[in-house]
C-alpha cells in the first residue's frame, strides 16, 4: 500500500464524498486521486455509496460510474480498513 492509498483509506472510516478525501489527502491533482481511488475501489478496499432517499440513509451499490465516480459517496470496506490499519 502506497502513501496516498493510506491516506485515502484513513479519510474514508465513515461515508464521505469525493471533495472530502481530495481535502484530506496531501496528493492535489484531481486525476492522481481518482486514479487511486478507482484503484482502491477494484481491489474491493472502498465501496461506492448512493444515498437512498426511501431508506434515508447510504447503501452500497455495485454499479459505479467512473465517468461521474466525483458524484458518488465512499467508504472503506472491512477488507480496506484491515489492510490501513496493518500497516
Amino acid at each position: 500500500m502506497d502513501d496516498l492509498e493510506f491516506e485515502i483509506l484513513d479519510s474514508l472510516y465513515f461515508v464521505e464524498p469525493f471533495e472530502t478525501i481530495v481535502k484530506e489527502v496531501s496528493e492535489k491533482r484531481l486525476g492522481v486521486v481518482l486514479e487511486c481511488l478507482r484503484k482502491l475501489i477494484k481491489k474491493r478496499w472502498v465501496q461506492v455509496m448512493v444515498f437512498n432517499e426511501e431508506k434515508q440513509e447510504f447503501m452500497s451499490t455495485p454499479f459505479v460510474d467512473f465517468d461521474r465516480i466525483v458524484d458518488f459517496q465512499f467508504m472503506a470496506t472491512k477488507n480496506g480498513l484491515t489492510a490501513h490499519n496493518s500497516k
